[in-house]
């Protein structure tokens, strides 16, 4: 489907394509962690046509149109560095809303174009309070709140931190939002190599601290545990962790985890290195040899 997407659209296809998006979304049921993950991927790869506009057009009155065309909307901006109209495309998220109560996927949305935007941090968490009211473990909710927190966007490193500890203390080993703290801890090994100098050069250290050391066997313990993870976006976890065992200059440990991924290679955070496919494969080899 993605591919389909990802393709220039041949005339009358965007009626078969929205009804094939429709049957997945539909598919996922009041699984909200599947939902809000075919709505993420979809939105992405149809975020270079004009198929969410079709869609809205189609069915005016429908929610997930609504909300499919805010995410497109929230991928074009995040590519461009700023939304077209943030006023607008929130407002559809909160008539999507309205509109299906139990669903948290439309302040999902709403939670990433205030992230976006750069929203005061009482509007923030009130819709992030809106969120895991609906669905306390969202994996993409909690991802952009630990990006709004972080030094680089309207928090900083301590806000951050006691984000992180604030998940760990409860967040369930197998829930979507398992891998916020590793997340964090990579994105912070993002942040110490773009610095430069010595600091950069030792920045290996930093998985061998106590926090980031427990973090990585904390994660190597459950993760690659086959059928262990069960959310929807669980290979980008691995991918992840495996990513974070390779900094940690651990690789040949992650073994299992490279098993279970196949060939399903996320662009983040494989990218932070190079070409992801060249650096994924690489690593691989190092490791399964």
């Amino acid at each position: 489907m993605r591919r389909q997407l990802n393709s220039p659209a041949m005339p009358g296809q965007h009626g078969i394509q929205i009804d094939q998006i429709e049957r997945l979304l539909h598919g996922a049921g009041t699984d909200w962690d599947r939902r809000a993950h075919r709505f993420a991927v979809l939105a992405e790869a149809a975020a270079h046509s004009a198929l969410s506009r079709s869609w809205r057009m189609r069915r005016p009155s429908g929610a997930d149109p609504q909300v499919f065309e805010a995410w497109v909307e929230l991928c074009r901006g995040r590519w461009a560095g700023r939304m077209e109209d943030a006023p607008a495309t929130a407002e559809c998220c909160r008539r999507a809303a309205a509109a299906v109560p139990d669903d948290p996927t439309p302040w999902v949305v709403l939670l990433g174009i205030l992230r976006l935007t750069r929203a005061e941090s009482r509007e923030v968490f009130a819709v992030w309070h809106e969120v895991t009211a609906r669905d306390p473990w969202n994996r993409e909710a909690h991802l952009h709140m630990l990006r709004y927190l972080s030094p680089e966007e309207c928090g900083s490193r301590s806000s951050q931190l006691d984000f992180v500890h604030a998940v760990r203390a409860s967040v369930p080993a197998d829930a979507p939002a398992v891998g916020v703290e590793l997340t964090a801890l990579v994105d912070e090994h993002t942040r110490i190599a773009a610095r430069g100098g010595v600091e950069a050069l030792l920045v290996r250290r930093q998985w061998e601290n106590n926090r980031a050391a427990t973090a990585l066997e904390t994660a190597l313990a459950g993760w690659p545990r086959p059928g262990h993870l069960r959310h929807a976006a669980a290979l980008a976890d691995l991918n992840l962790l495996a990513f974070a065992m390779v900094q940690a200059g651990r690789v040949r440990e992650c073994a299992d985890a490279f098993g279970l991924i196949g060939d399903t290679v996320t662009a983040w955070p494989w990218t932070l290195d190079g070409d992801p496919l060249d650096r994924f494969g690489y690593w691989r080899s190092r490791a399964l040899t």
